[in-house]
């Protein structure tokens, strides 16, 4: 049995995302932060040796990293659906988007909340040159979701649930404002109208104000 690890407000919700849309069967076991700390409890921690989410065991595979999980669980489980084979047009585009993430994104996210917690001037070179790279990455985003309904094109895939989180709940530990991308504030409202989505949110992280605006 599929078993998907989830800690609260982490990026183990792209996987219990996942699992609902692809209706799917998967055994969700759920996970606190510290109420201190806000870091994982220990048992979290104990899964795998890198002690962050998301986490999923399937027999005796323990696995990491969002985007391994979620090419595993696509492929396992899935048959394919909510990823783009190399013959469709936009698979380029897919791979690309699938990718931004956790490979641009979430980290210049990851940088500033860390330069945040250092109390840095306002004007330090290095906390200036950091929000003009996130302020990029998201003007990129909000430029895409103008000209297309879905990251990867008409067709809502997996890239999207990966770009998610970044967009949504990683704002509770780095907030941004996203007045000044439009075109994000609607592709929200339309992966949050997702019978799908709102099903992962509520079992994973029930009660949470989910960040769609």
């Amino acid at each position: 049995m599929l078993t998907v690890h989830h800690l609260g407000r982490s990026q183990s919700e792209r996987i219990v995302w996942l699992c609902e849309e692809l209706e799917i069967p998967y055994e969700l076991k759920c996970y606190t932060r510290d109420s201190v700390t806000m870091l994982a409890p220990a048992d979290y921690k104990a899964l795998h040796r890198i002690g962050s989410a998301p986490v999923i065991t399937d027999g005796d595979l323990v696995l990491a990293e969002s985007g391994a999980v979620v090419e595993y669980v696509i492929a396992k489980y899935g048959n394919g659906r909510l990823a783009l084979k190399p013959d469709h047009p936009d698979f380029a585009v897919y791979l690309y988007w699938l990718h931004f993430a956790n490979g641009t994104l979430q980290p210049s996210m990851g940088r500033c909340m860390t330069l945040n917690r250092l109390k840095l001037a306002d004007d330090n070179p290095v906390q200036v040159a950091m929000r003009a790279r996130l302020d990029r990455a998201f003007d990129l985003v909000d430029a895409r979701t103008r000209e297309a309904q879905y990251l990867a094109g008409p067709e809502f895939t997996a890239a999207d649930i990966m770009m998610g989180f970044s967009l949504t709940t990683m704002r509770y530990f780095l907030p941004y404002d996203l007045g000044r991308c439009p075109n994000i504030v609607g592709y929200l409202a339309r992966i949050g109208a997702r019978p799908g989505y709102r099903r992962a949110m509520e079992k994973g992280d029930p009660g949470m104000a989910l960040l769609l605006t």
